[in-house]
């Protein structure tokens, strides 16, 4: 019996603008649009992509006792993040973590005030909600139906100051409620690109109102999933499933950044979260692998799951690809993988084997491009 997909509030849109529409996370969501994956990817580095991310799971946080700061204290006990100190209109990032240092989920985490706001991933929706009913007492977990969206690229702000005009002093991990043409919204600044944008939380019954209107801009162009993909990795970022999961740590995937010094050993909350001793023992002894960046030679793609050895006669392996593909924007194929540190510096060769061959590869920092977040 085929899967009884579930629809965004965007999904007649998709379909009217001739997407091509595959199932993803559950739902029935556009791949690409007429113009094409390439199109798209360049478009949203050069201009503006609006993309439909309505899959993923909003949650809200509530204290029963009134207070912001008793949520931000049991959130803690899950993530390895400082909630505490997090200011009102701001979001940070954080992952839930399992008793072995493991990434159970990443996600943003925005402080609303007088509750949490939490964007998951839409494949771990289910997941999420339960751990957070299960791991929180004295707070009202409460799933949202609205719709999000986000508007990308280097013009964003321009398009999205049609509407309010107050989102030109937002700046990067902002968020604020805003009136867009009359529809009230949740709107932060961030981003899954690289590039500057926004992710626009709304009524569903708002949402394809002002991705119309959005649209409607010139330099707007609806970006699918393909391009999503190939703009995250050029732009170094996790996908959950393949680049983190319950078998990498925050170490060894190199987001230890989001790890503050008040959570860390020495800190005024340090751990307190589950699998704190192991990643803190990393954090303090190293990890014995990393995730990096790949640049493979010549113009074939290295993809996920494909073997990297250290030397071109193969041998035992050295890691994998957790995700790979081309990359538009540098014109060139690239990857991440995991690797032994001693493999993991800058400038090391390694080899994927790739339909019998060995293909070599060079470890590169990440991002691979430069990112274009509005910080001031």
């Amino acid at each position: 019996m085929a899967e009884q997909l579930a629809e965004t509030p965007l999904h007649a849109l998709h379909v009217g603008l001739g997407a091509r529409m595959v199932p993803f996370a559950g739902y029935d969501m556009p791949v690409q649009y007429p113009s094409g994956i390439l199109k798209e990817h360049l478009h949203t580095r050069a201009a503006a992509g609006l993309f439909d991310v309505s899959h993923m799971g909003q949650v809200e946080l509530w204290p029963a006792s009134g207070d912001v700061a008793d949520v931000a204290r049991a959130l803690e006990r899950l993530v390895p993040a400082d909630i505490l100190s997090l200011a009102p209109g701001r979001q940070r990032y954080s992952f839930f973590t399992d008793a072995n240092g493991g990434i159970l989920d990443d996600l943003m985490v925005t402080n609303g005030g007088d509750h949490l706001l939490l964007v998951v991933n839409a494949a771990r929706k289910a997941h999420d909600l339960a751990h957070l009913q299960a791991g929180l007492d004295g707070v009202e977990v409460v799933p949202l139906e609205r719709g999000l969206i986000a508007l990308q690229g280097s013009t964003a702000e321009a398009a999205l100051a049609e509407l309010n005009s107050d989102v030109r002093g937002m700046r990067f991990m902002d968020v604020r409620a805003l009136d867009l043409g009359g529809m009230p919204a949740v709107v932060s600044r961030s981003g899954y690109t690289g590039e500057d944008g926004f992710e626009i939380s709304l009524a569903e019954r708002d949402t394809a109102d002002v991705a119309q209107r959005l649209l409607g801009f010139p330099g707007v162009l609806p970006v699918g999933l393909g391009a999503r993909d190939s703009l995250r990795l050029e732009a170094g970022l996790c996908l959950w499933g393949h680049d983190i999961d319950e078998t990498t740590t925050p170490v060894e995937a190199a987001l230890e950044w989001a790890i503050p010094p008040a959570r860390r050993s020495g800190g005024d909350r340090a751990g307190g979260f589950p699998g704190a001793e192991v990643i803190l023992g990393q954090i303090a002894s190293g990890a014995a692998r990393r995730r990096v960046g790949l640049l493979p030679e010549g113009r074939a793609p290295m993809r996920e799951g494909i073997e990297l050895f250290a030397e071109a006669e193969g041998g035992a392996s050295a890691g994998r690809v957790t995700s790979g593909g081309f990359g538009p924007s540098l014109d060139a194929p690239l990857a991440m993988g995991y690797v032994p540190m001693e493999l993991a510096a800058p400038g090391t060769r390694l080899y994927g084997q790739l339909r019998g061959r060995m293909l070599p590869a060079t470890v590169t920092k990440l991002p691979f491009v430069r990112p274009g977040y509005r910080r001031k």
